[in-house]
């Protein structure tokens, strides 16, 4: 993968070659977060073509962002399974932030890349720098991108233009740093600063999720989105007192976190170890709006809908039991009432409407118990599971087992790490 990569970023601009051997870079270096890339020649002439940067995703598509040494940006995505005919464009939609819809061309270069070229003061390139959020729709598929660094990553592909237009290739450095105040051939929107923030009051911030006991210690697992950025955390089992909890260690990339209450639980979540099949049916725990509605949990049933999320994730679990936020960290059990995931996410309604017309139902999805099981294993935490095949038991008698080990989690945050906080969902 790594050498077709680096002839994507190679070909991405340099349209009036045959073949990524015309292009030759990348001279200098664009190190931003994930984001690498560089200059760019044509091979042929050993004119100066480009500047790019690209960063590989879970789902295996490799995005590309370049801007010519004319000025004009571009958009490239790829992918080794990709199967695509050269030269037939179709139309693209890109969403920033859940902000209305770009309508742009997808061009296919190859069976493997689509080029978006962009108008030269395109204030998709503004959305772009600032967003935190990318869908992608075209032809029946919606993906989506988080986009981290990119703030940082437009000016130094603007510095490298204009640096190497400057100095050339020879002298190509380091890019990732301001760039010069003066770049005529850059669009207005990718040059000016994200307007200034308001000053926030002093104090602090409570936000709140769903978790549940896992062993005998009193270790309690949730989301990490639940609980990151929190300055106290406390859980509450219904109708009993808080209690504080300490974060034991969290793991971002799979969206779990383990917590620890100063003494144990009377009851704890047991995982079973046989795995969920399509269509099973699953129930889903958690204190979804607490405080607007009610102050108990709220007990929903579906079924697996797929045994995969977003871009085929494996990690995860679709399912059609609803979910709101608060919902977070709860407990997703069968109908043995044995735990088969981890609620984490449900589908954004409205970038879905404004991406595709049309509003998702019952769209959601929780963590996979081999990624827990994973999980409370680096963390050397004792838990217990199940392998027997006993009969379904009421939805009712599941929820009246599952109180004695659901907890109410809150966290307190100051300001500044609650604006940066990921909302329970």
């Amino acid at each position: 993968m790594r050498i077709a990569i680096r002839a994507i970023v190679a070909v991405l601009c340099v349209m009036a070659a045959a073949t990524p051997s015309n292009a030759r870079g990348p001279y200098g270096s664009i190190s931003v977060g994930n984001w690498q890339g560089g200059a760019y020649t044509n091979d042929n002439s050993g004119a100066f073509t480009h500047c790019a940067a690209g960063t590989t995703y879970q789902s295996g598509i490799y995005f590309v962002v370049s801007i010519g040494e004319n000025g004009s940006w571009r958009l490239g995505f790829a992918h080794e399974g990709w199967r695509l005919t050269a030269g037939e464009a179709f139309p693209l939609a890109l969403t920033f932030d859940g902000q209305p819809a770009f309508n742009v061309q997808g061009m296919p270069i190859g069976a493997k890349l689509v080029n978006v070229e962009l108008p030269l003061n395109s204030s998709l390139i503004g959305q772009f720098r600032k967003a935190k959020v990318m869908t992608a729709f075209a032809q029946g598929q919606l993906f989506q991108f988080n986009l981290n660094q990119t703030a940082q990553l437009l000016p130094a592909l603007l510095n490298c233009v204009v640096s190497v237009k400057k100095s050339g290739v020879a002298n190509a450095g380091e890019f990732a740093a301001a760039p010069p105040k003066v770049a005529a051939a850059a669009p207005p929107e990718a040059g000016s600063n994200p307007p200034p923030s308001k000053p926030g009051k002093t104090g602090s911030q409570t936000s709140s999720g769903t978790g549940f006991v896992i062993s005998s210690n009193g270790h309690v697992v949730t989301n990490h989105h639940v609980v990151k950025g929190c300055g106290e955390i406390t859980g509450n089992l219904g109708g009993e007192a808080p209690v504080k909890l300490r974060l034991v260690s969290s793991d971002q990339t799979n969206d779990l976190a383990l917590l620890q209450a100063p003494s144990p639980f009377k009851e704890v979540a047991i995982i079973k170890m046989n795995a969920v099949q399509t269509g099973d049916g699953v129930i889903a725990i958690g204190y979804p709006f607490h405080g607007l509605l009610t102050s108990d949990f709220t007990v929903t049933t579906g079924i697996v809908s797929s045994l995969s999320g977003i871009f085929n994730n494996t990690r995860y679990l679709q399912i059609s039991a609803a979910v709101q936020p608060g919902n977070s960290g709860g407990p997703l059990l069968d109908l043995t009432g044995a735990l088969v995931g981890v609620v984490s996410s449900k589908l954004d309604a409205i970038t879905m409407v404004r991406a595709t017309g049309n509003i998702p139902e019952n769209i959601n999805f929780a963590i996979k118990t081999g990624a827990l099981r994973d999980f409370l294993d680096n963390s050397a935490v004792m838990y217990q599971v199940t392998e027997r095949r006993e009969a379904n038991k009421e939805v009712s008698e599941i929820a009246k087992n599952a109180r004695a080990y659901t907890l109410l989690i809150s966290c307190t945050a100051n300001d500044q790490s609650a604006s940066a906080k990921k909302p329970a969902n």
